[in-house]
């Protein structure tokens, strides 16, 4: 971790959990040193992090959280993080969309960001497992004149299944529904990427949902934002050489940037880092 007096919030507690998942454990007099700033502004910063659920505070510094690879946090929980990140992610993955063209969505946060913004992308056929994601697409159809389908209004396939904490609908109905169908691109939601485990989740039935998904998709779009990146779920759907485009946000740290570019041919990062205070 290079010093740097001006570093953003933001970058400073990226550069915090990078060290703290790359060594185990960080305190903070260490991290002063390091990031040339005041012993109050660390504390701060963990605080956030934190807060975030990604660390845990320990007297003295801190030490990464680490979460059962089957815990699967619900949609709700999942929706209230990293909402500039994900809004970045969503308005930059949109214009992959062509006009007219097939695409997928699966389930999740950002692609429910998503799906917000391909409401003025005309003609889409969307294939999608998420409730959520097919209800943002429903409801704009029913805002327009009553009875009169809006202008270039996309067609909405739900598949079935068996309904997840994340509001994905999942298993062998989903599955067989997905694997007849052929998509232009797939903007896929992830639990946790990694190098090793490729992409990931903490539910078994989603994850070979979410295998068919990219296995009837010509391109498949990755849309996660920086904290998923070394996240791991017990069940890995593909790998990384599997992706086609990478979407995240500034967040993600350079290592982890350099790392990324690979193995994959894509990497878009999106947005900037705000400054949040020290």
């Amino acid at each position: 971790m290079s010093e740097n007096q001006n570093l953003l919030a933001e970058q400073r507690r990226a550069l915090i959990l990078d060290e703290v998942r790359r060594r185990g454990g960080v305190r903070v007099n260490e991290l002063t040193r390091k990031l040339s700033v005041s012993d109050m502004t660390v504390r701060r910063d963990l605080d956030a992090l934190a807060r975030q659920g990604v660390i845990e505070k320990v007297h003295g510094g801190a030490v990464p959280v680490v979460e059962a690879s089957t815990h699967e946090p619900g949609f709700e929980a999942k929706s209230a993080l990293e909402l500039t990140a994900k809004e970045d992610i969503a308005r930059a993955a949109a214009a992959m969309a062509v006009p007219g063209s097939a695409i997928a969505l699966s389930g999740g946060t950002t692609t429910y960001a998503l799906a917000q913004r391909l409401l003025d992308v005309p003609d889409l056929t969307v294939v999608t497992n998420s409730v959520r994601v097919a209800d943002v697409f429903h409801s704009a159809q029913r805002s327009g004149a009553a009875g009169v389908a809006r202008t270039g209004a996309a067609t909405v396939v739900l598949t079935g299944g068996v309904r997840t904490p994340s509001d994905s609908l999942v298993g062998p109905v989903a599955d067989q529904a997905i694997a007849s169908l052929h998509f232009d691109v797939l903007f896929l939601g992830v639990h946790g990427i990694s190098v090793e485990a490729g992409l990931s989740t903490p539910n078994l039935a989603e994850a070979e949902t979410n295998r068919r998904f990219v296995q009837s998709a010509r391109r498949v779009v990755v849309v996660a934002d920086h904290t998923k990146w070394g996240k791991v779920g017990l069940s890995s759907f593909a790998t990384l050489e599997q992706v086609d485009t990478f979407v995240t946000d500034a967040g993600l740290s350079a290592a982890a940037r350099e790392e990324i570019e690979e193995h994959l041919p894509g990497l878009l990062v999106t947005g900037r880092i705000a400054d949040s205070g020290s």
